[in-house]
């Protein structure tokens, strides 16, 4: 079995750091034609003469980006969960995690942490990761910026609920990797601007499709392309959109 060339290596390393997604294995056969991959697994890529498999994932999900948070024009207005939003819980929004996954948030600027469970899809901006709520955000200090540097890290469902000075919650790892995935290009209150893009993408593009949605007080036709199984093929999708000039594209999960 051959190595992989330290330089190949750190163009691969550094793009895995660019979509923001960690836990990659990599593992590596020589021959000819490219290994068969098995469902749900990245595809594989060559080095000289050597095909390599990432492995697929089941856990470990880390991400670094902007965090930002929403407050009062929110609150009592409805999640994607289905639940009402309350400014003043323990929740936040993310684009691709399963809704009801805790996730430890770290603030990169001042050290602070703390833990959220995501019941909201979102933010519907390219480069934010994380919507707080705005007790969340009080805990690690994002309120008066409005926005800061985090690193998150998703734990898991809630297993045990901890109670008590001392006590911690423990959490199970799902599978974050896997579900039905698409790629956000816009977002229009005025169906008709919706209707346009969406024709536009439809010339090129599969699955070019528009999602109503209504939070009790405004309704938005978000503009959608694609639909894959895997947050891999999702995240090929996704950069492939931006090449084509979509540069405000992202990943969201449905």
């Amino acid at each position: 079995m051959k190595t992989v060339n330290k330089r190949h290596l750190a163009i691969w390393l550094s793009w895995l750091a660019i979509i923001g997604l960690t836990g990659f294995g990599l593992s590596g056969c020589s021959q000819s034609k490219p290994p068969s991959s098995p469902p749900g697994h990245p595809k594989p890529y060559r080095v000289g003469k050597t095909w390599y498999q990432p492995v697929a994932h089941a856990k470990d999900f880390r991400q670094r980006g902007v965090a930002s948070w929403y407050g009062k024009k929110f609150h009592g207005r409805r999640t994607s969960s289905g639940e009402t939003y309350n400014m003043y819980a323990m929740t936040a929004a993310h684009k691709t995690l399963p809704l009801g996954t805790h996730v430890r948030v770290h603030n990169l600027k001042n050290g602070r942490e703390t833990v959220v469970r995501i019941n909201d899809r979102g933010p519907f901006v390219r480069g934010r990761i994380i919507d707080l709520s705005y007790t969340a955000a009080q805990k690690i200090d994002i309120v008066g910026p409005g926005t800061a540097p985090v690193e998150i890290v998703a734990l898991g469902t809630v297993q045990t609920a901890g109670q008590g000075s001392g006590k911690k919650s423990t959490y199970t790892p799902v599978d974050y990797y896997s579900g039905n995935f698409t790629i956000q290009i816009g977002a229009f209150q005025d169906r008709r601007n919706a209707e346009n893009l969406k024709r536009k993408l439809s010339q090129t593009y599969k699955n070019a499709h528009i999602m109503t949605y209504h939070d009790g007080s405004e309704t938005w036709y978000r503009v959608r392309v694609g639909k894959t199984k895997t947050l891999n093929q999702a995240v090929e999708y996704e950069a492939l959109l931006i090449r084509n000039g979509y540069t405000d594209a992202f990943i969201i999960a449905e």
